[in-house]
C-alpha cells in the first residue's frame, strides 16, 4: 500500500510538471520570431511620409536641418534629431528600419511598411470640421492609412493567403494615433469638456482598425498609449498659468493636460482587454508611453538628462524655449550643443535619446501590458555606433 507522503509527492511532481508545461506552452505562444513592421499613427511614427506627400513648395519642417542631424546626418522626414521609437523597436527585432509608403518606390513586405503620416488623426477630417475643430494639416487619418494598406496588398504579397500569412508574421504598431484629435480640438479654444466628448469616438476607431486588422490575418498588435501632453513646451507655453496649483510639484507638468490624457489611456486600455478576451488568439499589447516618459520627467537626472528637462534643444524663445512662429527647421532657430541631454526636441516632439528610453522601458522593461516574450530574437538596444547597451533601471 502506497504511504500518503509517496502520494503527496506524486502529486507535487504532477502539479509542478503541468506548471513547467503550461509555462512553456504560454511561452510559446507569445514568443513570435516577426519578419517585418507594419505601422500606422501620426508623427511619433512617421519615418518620412508626410515628407513623400508634400510637394516642394509646402515642405514639413523635418525636411529641414537640424532635423535627422544625429543619427542620419540628413533630415529624414522624422519629426526628431534622430531615430525614433519605431527604428528601436526594428533594431531589437533585428529588421531593417521601416520604410514610408507614401511617395516611396519598391515598399515590400521584406523591409515592413510604414503608413503613420505626421499631423495624422484617429478620426476623419470632415468629422472634425464639423465640430468646428478646422486645422490645416495632413487629413490622412487612420482610416485613410488603413485603406491605403488594403489597396497596397496586390503590390506587398503574392496571394490572399499568402498576404494572410505575412500579416500574422508581422508586428503591427497601430499609433499613437487620436493625441492630434485632442491638441488640435484645445489648439482652436474647445474645453476640455468638449474635448473629452471625442474620447469614445477615438477609442471606436481605433477598435475598429483592429477588429479589421485581425480579420485580415492580425496575430500581434501594439497599441501605445498617448504621452504626458501636460509637459510638452507647446503646451506649457500656450497655458502658462501664474497659479502654481495648475502644476505638478514633482514634475512641473500641466496636471490638468495629464489628467486629461489619463482619461484617454484609461479608456483605451479598457478596450484592449475587452478585444484580448473576444480575441484569445491574438496578443493585443498597450505600450505605456505615458508612464515610461513621465519616469524620466521624475527623475531626469537619473537618465542622463539635464535637470530642467521641459525646454526643447531646438527653438526660440520663452522659458520653455519654444515660439509657435519660429520653430525648429526655421532659419536663424537655434538649435542646442548637445541633444542628448534634452528630454525634448522642438517642443512636439521628443530627441532620440529620449525615444530610446521609451524603446528600452517596451521592450526590456515594465511598459508593455502585458508582458511581452521578445527573446526570439535576443538582441539588445545599442548607442549608435559605440556598441553601449542601455536597460531602463539605468543609463
Amino acid at each position: 500500500m502506497e504511504s500518503p507522503i509517496s502520494h503527496l509527492f506524486k502529486k507535487l511532481i504532477i502539479f509542478f510538471l503541468i506548471t513547467l508545461l503550461t509555462t512553456l506552452v504560454s511561452s510559446k505562444q507569445q514568443c513570435r520570431n516577426f519578419k517585418s513592421i507594419i505601422s500606422f499613427g501620426d508623427s511619433i511614427t512617421d519615418t518620412g511620409n508626410l515628407l513623400g506627400l508634400s510637394d516642394l513648395n509646402n515642405l514639413p519642417q523635418a525636411a529641414f536641418s537640424p532635423y535627422g542631424e544625429t543619427f542620419f546626418h540628413i533630415p529624414t522626414g522624422r519629426f526628431s534629431n534622430g531615430r525614433l521609437i519605431i527604428d528601436f523597436i526594428a533594431e531589437f527585432l533585428g529588421l531593417p528600419y521601416v520604410p514610408p509608403y507614401y511617395g516611396s518606390q519598391n515598399v515590400s513586405f521584406e523591409k515592413g511598411v510604414n503608413f503613420a503620416v505626421a499631423g495624422a488623426t484617429a478620426l476623419e477630417s470632415s468629422f472634425l470640421e464639423s465640430r468646428g475643430i478646422h486645422y490645416a494639416h495632413t487629413n490622412v487619418s487612420l482610416g485613410v492609412q488603413l485603406k491605403s494598406f488594403k489597396e497596397s496588398l496586390p503590390n506587398l504579397c503574392y496571394s490572399p493567403a499568402d498576404c494572410r500569412e505575412t500579416i500574422g508574421n508581422a508586428l503591427i504598431i497601430i499609433g499613437e494615433i487620436g493625441g492630434n484629435d485632442y491638441n488640435y480640438g484645445f489648439v482652436v479654444g474647445k474645453t476640455v469638456e468638449e474635448v473629452k466628448e471625442l474620447v469614445p469616438l477615438v477609442i471606436s476607431t481605433i477598435s475598429s482598425v483592429i477588429t479589421e486588422l485581425v480579420s485580415m490575418g492580425g496575430r500581434t498588435i501594439m497599441v501605445p498609449a498617448d504621452f504626458p501632453v501636460g509637459c510638452w513646451p507647446a503646451f506649457l507655453t500656450e497655458y502658462r498659468a501664474s497659479n502654481k496649483e495648475e502644476y505638478d510639484p514633482l514634475t512641473a507638468c500641466l496636471k490638468w493636460l495629464n489628467e486629461f490624457v489619463k482619461h484617454h489611456n484609461n479608456e483605451l486600455q479598457e478596450e484592449l482587454n475587452r478585444l484580448q478576451k473576444l480575441y484569445p488568439h491574438v496578443t493585443i499589447l498597450y505600450a505605456d508611453y505615458f508612464n515610461a516618459l513621465l519616469h524620466i520627467f521624475q527623475e531626469p537626472a537619473k537618465f542622463g538628462f539635464m535637470n530642467r528637462p521641459l525646454s526643447a534643444c531646438c527653438g526660440s524663445g520663452g522659458p520653455y524655449n519654444y515660439n509657435s512662429v519660429s520653430q525648429c527647421g526655421t532659419k536663424g532657430v537655434y538649435c542646442c550643443i548637445d541633444p542628448s541631454k534634452y528630454v525634448h526636441w522642438d517642443g512636439f516632439h521628443l530627441t532620440e535619446s529620449a525615444y530610446r528610453l521609451i524603446a528600452v522601458g517596451l521592450l526590456e522593461g515594465p511598459y508593455t501590458i502585458p508582458a511581452f516574450d521578445w527573446s526570439c530574437r535576443g538582441f539588445e538596444l545599442k548607442n549608435g555606433s559605440s556598441g553601449k547597451q542601455y536597460s531602463f533601471s539605468s543609463r
